[in-house]
């Protein structure tokens, strides 16, 4: 199992952060080339998603390396109707290109395993990028496994709304 050698601090997020997550959503969201109008992410939703009364709450992780903001991870609670029980979802695990190579991304990752285990969870799921070879090969390297069977399905915005009017 691979060691950290980051040197820089990892903190949760929390509301009074919302500024700085939101940079980071957006940097992310360039890196994962996202086109103009895919993030709707401001600082309100986040702040308010981070709230500790938030239903349902949002977790998040920051790395500092020295006083620049290097990284994030964000996470929630997901139930497993086949284990019985509660693990975590990965929705986000981000590292500023400037910063990677220094195991940022591993830190925060184990920082979210650990925190799993604490809060009881048995599993961990998140899902990356098809053409995100880095990543991929990444997680492979930590003992994960590629979930193959399962395809990703996604019903959204004005799709949503059509389908729930009926």
């Amino acid at each position: 199992m691979p060691t950290s050698p980051f040197a820089g601090t990892l903190r949760p997020a929390t509301p009074d952060d919302a500024d700085l997550v939101c940079r980071l959503i957006l940097d992310l969201a360039a890196y994962e080339k996202a086109g103009p109008g895919d993030v709707a992410t401001t600082p309100e939703a986040v702040r308010a998603a981070l709230a500790p009364d938030a239903a349902p709450a949002l977790s998040a992780l920051l790395a500092f390396d020295g006083d620049e903001a290097a990284g994030l991870a964000l996470f929630y609670p997901a139930y497993s109707t086949w284990r019985a029980n509660w693990g975590v979802y990965l929705e986000d695990l981000f590292v500023r290109s400037e910063h990677r190579g220094k195991g940022i991304g591993l830190a925060l990752f184990r920082a979210v395993a650990a925190e799993a285990v604490a809060r009881g969870a048995d599993r961990m799921d998140w899902v990356v990028l098809n053409w995100n070879r880095l990543a991929i090969d990444f997680y492979e390297g930590l003992g994960a496994e590629a979930q193959t069977e399962w395809t990703g399905m996604r019903l959204s915005g004005a799709a949503l709304a059509q389908f729930a009017d009926g």
